[in-house]
């Protein structure tokens, strides 16, 4: 899994390496000239549909939330380099979750202050009509009074607040103090992104952190202001690998980006740590506010991370993640960008309680011309015909399809070989899935697999039962358009396919 704090020993955030070496930083600055914006704009692996910004480094979902019949995305935003480093929370907005405009940066580290090395993650909440950020904010400390010692910083991480009473969120009023300290526990092992919920006047904040060599927990806290807060104690906590890690999120002593919230008769409770997203579903003990998991899983089993929700409009849960990056950070300076954010998606649960995902709806407006519509009803040799004809263009597009339950293969292809592929194999009450480079197991459906991918230039979301996603991040660059490739052996399982172009969000790759 891509750490959210990637540096490389000569490889440091702008602000950082400005005084200790001028010419890495001009190596790393983007003027925003036309040459660079030319070259982002014709850069076929950088996404189309996603939201990304306009150059250089993003991460986590920061904050999003529906205001005033808009929505507003916040995340984590490098203003001066492909890298991380000096963490802002950028601004974007929309009024489909889908179609995004760039505004001006919303948070930037203040001097002296508590997040004068970064404003990192965090949540936005209606308090009464005002926005309100609470967010982690960090600064360098000595090493004893630090909460994030990852080998690379020594940071000290507490929970900040800030306000804006404007209709369009493009200016905020920081809480000069922290609202929260964190815990004088020396075997802390880190204290960052906050969220909350509210139940009547009372808020509830969760902290993502932990316990050295016990395990990731979520520290709750309650207030009735938003500034005055007092600990409560552990809301959940996990076990730690029991493999040591210089970094305590990569050993499960940490968990990050921690989300919670009631979806329909079930609790739900996200995090990451030790490689992976997880997910669980369980009953919150309302007088204890302890939340018991009964299921559990993986989030995404590819390119994803930092896992955040909101409600839309219709109060529908909306699941956002940042899709990072799987090159080197020289190759990322080389590109100018870094980083995108995941399709919404809907987030239901199961009849077993199990947590489901879809793209939302609401995505299906991108879909242009409708490509192909193979059905039970066409025979194999006409299900051959069709499949040899389809062509996916500028490494855009989506394809839905269901096929048995059983050993089964398809491939997207250039003229220089396979793009991205999914091999099915069986092997009793399991079925193995292989997607690209990546292996999982799943139950056996007894049935149909239901299928679903979008392809966005180095960006692919695949979905499989609405139950398992895999995100692959692929960076050859493209020779010619892609085919879809079925064996004929395999083409009597293939019930269905349909296939559609996919529209941009701009005309430059830009987003903006």
């Amino acid at each position: 899994m891509a750490s959210r704090r990637r540096f490389l020993a000569n490889l440091m955030g702008a602000h950082v390496a400005a005084a200790a070496a001028p010419g890495l930083l001009r190596a790393f600055e983007f003027s925003g000239s036309d040459e660079l914006a030319a070259r982002l704009a014709a850069d076929p692996l950088r996404p189309q549909f996603h939201l990304l910004p306009a150059k250089n480094w993003m991460n986590d979902p920061n904050g999003p939330i529906y205001w005033k019949g808009m929505y507003h995305m916040f995340f984590q935003y490098n203003p001066g380099a492909a890298v991380w480093g000096d963490m802002h929370w950028a601004h974007a907005v929309s009024p489909d979750m889908i179609h995004w405009k760039h505004l001006p940066v919303a948070l930037a580290p203040t001097p002296g202050w508590d997040d004068s090395e970064g404003c990192f993650t965090g949540s936005a909440v209606d308090d009464h009509g005002t926005a309100t950020f609470l967010y982690t904010g960090v600064k360098s400390v000595p090493p004893e009074r630090a909460t994030l010692r990852d080998g690379h910083s020594d940071f000290r991480e507490v929970q900040c607040l800030a306000t804006s009473n404007d209709p369009q969120l493009r200016t905020w009023t920081k809480w000069k103090t922290p609202v929260i300290e964190p815990p004088a526990d020396p075997l802390l092992t880190g204290f960052r992104d906050p969220f909350l919920w509210r139940d009547g006047n009372t808020w509830y904040l969760g902290v993502g952190s932990g316990i050295r060599k016990q395990g990731g927990r979520v520290l709750l806290y309650r207030s009735k202001d938003l500034r005055q807060w007092e600990y409560l104690h552990p809301l959940a906590s996990g076990k730690w690998t029991e493999r040591e890690n210089l970094n305590p999120v990569d050993s499960g002593e940490m968990w990050e980006c921690p989300d919670f919230f009631q979806l329909g008769k079930k609790h739900v409770l996200l995090y990451s740590t030790a490689g992976k997203v997880a997910w669980e579903t369980g009953e919150l003990d309302r007088k204890e506010l302890i939340f018991h998991p009964e299921r559990n899983g993986v989030l995404d089993h590819g390119a994803y991370y930092a896992q955040k929700t909101q409600l839309d409009r219709k109060a529908n849960r909306i699941l956002w993640g940042w899709i990072p990056e799987k090159r080197a950070d020289s190759e990322l300076v080389r590109a100018g960008w870094a980083g995108s954010m995941a399709l919404p998606r809907l987030l239901s649960l199961d009849a077993q309680g199990d947590l489901e995902m879809r793209v939302a709806e609401v995505a299906h407006s991108l879909r242009g011309k409708q490509l192909l519509n193979l059905t039970a009803k066409d025979s194999v040799s006409e299900r051959a015909t069709m499949l040899r004809k389809l062509r996916i263009e500028n490494l855009s597009g989506e394809l839905c399809w269901t096929n048995a339950a059983k050993a089964f293969a398809i491939t997207m292809a250039d003229a220089t070989g396979a793009w991205w592929k999914l091999k099915v194999s069986s092997a009793g009450p399991t079925m193995t899935l292989q997607v690209n480079d990546k292996t999982l197991e799943i139950p056996a459906p007894g049935g149909q697999l239901h299928c679903h991918l979008v392809l966005d230039a180095s960006v692919a979301e695949f979905f499989c039962n609405d139950l398992h996603v895999v995100t692959s991040r692929i960076y050859r660059k493209p020779d010619g358009p892609l085919s879809v490739n079925i064996s004929e052996s395999d083409l009597p399982a293939l019930h269905n396919l349909t296939a559609w172009s996919i529209r941009p969000i701009s005309a430059d790759r830009l987003t903006t």
